[in-house]
């Protein structure tokens, strides 16, 4: 999901999988025939290993649609997130763009306008099925081209035992009606404290290094009462909100020496993810796929919302990963697949695969519904989602700004780090990329 994600490169699930290519049925030197059209699909790889691949999922939807839509045969390149994104660059650049693509950005396409509206190519059913913040972040100037396909939210995960033995749960937690119920950065900091009083190796996991470094960011400045842009949605990095954000970051979280070992700037996310499904981190932040990688391990956890700044409420932060469609003639078949590709038993077989969560109404009801498996932890995270803010996607300026956070933000929370410099600088040249004055 990239909003990682979130893309997901942004939900945690990128491989170094070589390109998988396959077809609903037969191989790719079958002939078609002379009023058969083909369409050349590109997706993202959600799995972690050859045998929960993305390619299963999309062989059978492609078998399935083709069975149903004579003359019509789907071929679809599945790319681990690491190479997808670039794959699909290079295509568009060399003219033989695919019809299409489900990967982790679509601004960039839609401004160059390469891309058909979402009501060029869906029912009025399907477009109207889209979670309102999903469909919204999907936009350009008011139009949607984005198409969301899968979405996380983010939740604060901490460890059991490593709380209750520091005092800060009691003996009997497991019992306690809702656990740890954390509601200001005060509760996060008091606990923090606790946590390396016991010898916990890293109280509580700051990734703010390449990997994801724009997510953790975004969480922590919605949490302060920030966010990268303002109500207006034009960018505020160098707010007020946020720069006292980082400015407690540096002095109460880093500075007291609560994030461990590793610089916050060169500590990856799922780095930060092993050390907490190894027991050593007391809390972070996490998505969806760390539900599996610490329940594998054995590793007893809870999930709260993350705390805010004074203790009100704020949004959470949503991440969803994009479908799109080129203009390459095959308007009406890529409607009638991409309509297929979203009917609630095919979102919800893809979204239960990989603990991710539903862009749709009738996914999200599917899910709300559901019961056993990882379906009750997913609620919690189901939950945050209609309200949920995402990225600026709607902007062809992310890709760059987002760069620029990866690449700069950890600077902030360096000891002696100067926050209202680093987040100036980010402004600035997100502002200058986005047209603003």
């Amino acid at each position: 999901m990239k909003g990682r994600y979130l893309s997901l490169a942004a939900t945690g699930a990128a491989l170094c999988l070589t390109a998988v290519t396959l077809t609903g049925c037969g191989s790719l030197s079958s002939l078609t025939g002379d009023n058969e059209v083909t369409l050349r699909v590109v997706a993202a790889e959600y799995g972690d290993n050859p045998q929960n691949t993305s390619a299963t999922y999309w062989k059978d939807l492609a078998g399935a649609f083709e069975k149903d839509h004579p003359g019509v045969r789907v071929e679809v390149s599945v790319y681990s997130w690491s190479e997808v994104d670039a794959k699909v660059a290079a295509m568009v650049k060399a003219g033989k763009a695919p019809d299409i693509a489900q990967i982790g950005a679509y601004a960039d396409y839609a401004a160059a306008g390469k891309l058909y509206t979402a009501e060029e190519l869906l029912s009025v059913q399907t477009e109207a099925d889209f979670l309102g913040p999903l469909s919204d972040a999907g936009k350009v100037k008011r139009v949607q081209y984005g198409m969301p396909f899968v979405a996380s939210t983010r939740l604060l995960f901490y460890n059991e035992k490593l709380l209750t033995d520091a005092g800060v749960l009691g003996k009997d937690a497991k019992d306690a009606k809702g656990g740890w119920q954390p509601k200001s950065w005060a509760d996060l900091e008091a606990a923090a404290k606790k946590l390396k009083g016991a010898g916990v190796p890293t109280p509580f996991a700051l990734p703010l290094g390449r990997e994801e470094a724009q997510a953790e960011t975004m969480m922590w400045l919605l949490s302060g009462g920030g966010g990268y842009t303002d109500n207006e949605e034009s960018y505020a990095i160098d707010s007020a909100e946020n720069t006292k954000t980082f400015e407690f970051l540096r002095d109460k979280m880093v500075g007291q020496g609560l994030t461990g070992p590793t610089e916050p700037g060169k500590l990856n996310r799922q780095d930060a993810f092993d050390a907490f499904a190894r027991g050593e981190v007391g809390m972070l932040n996490g998505h969806p796929t760390l539900l599996k990688q610490a329940a594998q391990k054995g590793v007893k956890f809870g999930m709260v919302p993350m705390p805010t700044a004074d203790g009100s409420e704020h949004p959470t932060m949503g991440v969803a990963d994009w479908v799109m469609a080129f203009k390459n003639g095959h308007r009406k078949e890529s409607g009638k697949f991409l309509d297929y590709l979203y009917e609630s038993k095919n979102v919800t077989t893809f979204t239960n695969k990989y603990d991710l969560l539903p862009a749709t109404t009738s996914g999200y009801r599917a899910m709300e519904a559901g019961t056993g498996g990882s379906a009750a932890q997913l609620k919690t995270f189901l939950t945050a989602l209609p309200n949920a803010r995402l990225y600026p996607v709607g902007k062809k300026s992310w890709a760059g700004v987002s760069e620029d956070v990866k690449t700069n933000i950890g600077k902030a929370v360096q000891p002696g780090g100067q926050p209202a410099k680093v987040l100036e600088d980010i402004a600035v040249s997100a502002r200058v990329a986005d047209g603003q004055r």
